[in-house]
């Protein structure tokens, strides 16, 4: 099962969390493959969106926001689009959009970022806005410096937390056709002196940067097959034995995907009554494929009527007896 844990560095201003996906991840690819409107991705771009589904728990998770996460990765190359979105109770789904070839040893720079414009957006959607409230929306290039080296997901997503939220983090991302996991070290936010509880010691910014900076090395030596092959409590006991873990109950990420008929109607009324009378001249009917979990929904030209109908225009239903 999927699991997502969290857990504190006792008298330390460090948390962490790790997530696990299993049974979530493997239906969101067995739902791919069963989509005869869709492809199977190549294999760079299963690890990639598997990366983007932890991340997206992860983060999501860390900023305890009540409504949707959605992370986009788009571009130019043969991954147009990418899309990860976790809803507040950890029900998330991912999709991507490929166009053309992709090479087989192909990284994040030669799925959307061939000429250097790619971006990486993360848009907080809270799930009861009220009039005026605005999607909260925060974008970084992936042509940014990250240091040596091809720059990955979790290189951006750190940028993307110093930038934004002026936190210091470090995650370690990893992905197969199995599992999609992930690590994620954050410095808790203090300014001037912490009195850290329990520990009875003050510590001055540079002491918190420290024990922050030794943490992180620690994740960071966290190779992703350990990360995908090893359960939970053996990673914690291999990066942190020497530390004082305090562990809080599991989480359960699970895949869960939002689209409906009503929706997929009030995408009709938008395509307006003379565009979708003309695909039904053409086709017969609108049949519409959620590119999340590849259900199909599809409208005849009853169907289609109704939609751009008045509900107090259309004609009576059958009468019922209580």
């Amino acid at each position: 099962m999927s699991e997502l844990h969290k857990f504190l560095f006792e008298g330390l201003p460090v948390r962490g969390m790790i997530v696990r996906l299993t049974d979530a991840w493997q239906e969101i690819l067995v739902r791919r493959r069963a989509d005869e409107a869709a492809a199977a991705w190549p294999w760079p771009v299963t690890r990639m969106v598997g990366e983007m589904a932890a991340a997206g728990v992860l983060m999501q998770s860390n900023i305890k926001f009540n409504g949707s996460l959605v992370m986009q990765i788009f571009g130019e190359g043969p991954v147009k689009v990418a899309v990860a979105e976790v809803q507040h109770d950890l029900g998330l789904r991912v999709t991507a959009k490929v166009v053309g070839e992709v090479a087989a040893d192909a990284h994040l720079q030669d799925l959307v970022n061939v000429n250097g414009r790619g971006r990486c957006a993360i848009t907080l959607d809270p799930k009861d806005r009220v009039p005026g409230q605005q999607a909260y929306q925060g974008v970084v290039p992936l042509n940014a410096t990250y240091g040596a080296g091809q720059p990955n997901l979790a290189d951006v997503l750190e940028h993307y937390m110093r930038q934004s939220e002026q936190l210091d983090t470090k995650i370690v991302l990893a992905a197969d056709n199995h599992v999609a996991a992930g690590l994620l070290i954050q410095r808790l936010p203090a300014e001037g002196k912490a009195n850290l509880e329990g520990s009875g010691k003050e510590m001055d910014p540079a002491q918190q940067l420290e024990h922050f900076n030794r943490i992180a090395t620690l994740a960071a030596s966290l190779t992703g097959d350990e990360l995908l092959q090893l359960d939970v409590e053996t990673i914690l006991r291999r990066l942190f034995w020497q530390e004082k873990i305090l562990r809080f109950d599991a989480q359960t990420p699970r895949f869960s995907c939002t689209c409906s008929r009503e929706r997929v109607a009030g995408m009709i009324r938008g395509l307006g009554q003379d565009e979708a009378e003309g695909i039904l001249a053409e086709r017969g009917e609108i049949d519409v494929s959620c590119d999340f979990c590849g259900q199909h929904y599809r409208f005849d030209a009853v169907d289609a009527a109704q939609v751009f109908t008045a509900p107090g225009d259309r004609p009576p239903g059958p009468s019922t007896m209580q």
